[in-house]
């Protein structure tokens, strides 16, 4: 069998540790610009839903809006209904950061994809959905506690 998920470990990785370098001038790292992403083109969300989102635990997800919010990044709002529910919103500073954010996903989307058709990249994007698809029913259910059969 293929090794897959070895690959697109692989690929994960390398665009992380790109990302880390290039947006350690920004003062975000480890990751953190998923966060503000997430954040910046869904302003109002909660912290568990943005976890789910990114697929990381809470506590995880609790760190890194931590320190988004202490440099400046984000806010939390309490929600006009219920005041046990805060919101998670960018700053100025976070919106400002975005476009640049965002131009390095482009760029390495294109670089990723130099070379092939619109046809096998369409073919690779709905192929990707259905390993996330597999692999978000597993990860559900270890989240609740459970074993996977190997």
């Amino acid at each position: 069998m293929k090794e897959i998920l070895r690959e697109i470990g692989m690929i994960a990785r390398a665009l992380d540790s790109i990302s880390n370098i290039e947006f350690k001038e920004l003062d975000l790292t480890k990751g953190q610009y998923l966060y503000l992403v997430r954040i910046c083109e869904n302003p109002g969300i909660i912290q568990e839903k943005l976890a789910e989102m990114i697929k990381v635990d809470r506590s995880t997800a609790a760190r890194a809006i931590k320190k988004l919010e202490s440099n400046g990044f984000i806010e939390k709002k309490v929600d006009d209904k219920n005041k046990k529910i805060k919101k998670l919103y960018p700053t100025a500073k976070g919106e400002g950061v975005y476009p640049f954010i965002k131009r390095e996903n482009d760029y390495s989307n294109h670089v990723a994809l130099q070379g092939f058709s619109d046809e096998e990249i369409e073919s690779i994007y709905i192929l990707l959905q259905r390993v996330r698809t597999n692999i978000e029913k597993d990860w559900e259910y270890v989240k609740k506690g459970n074993k996977r059969k190997y």
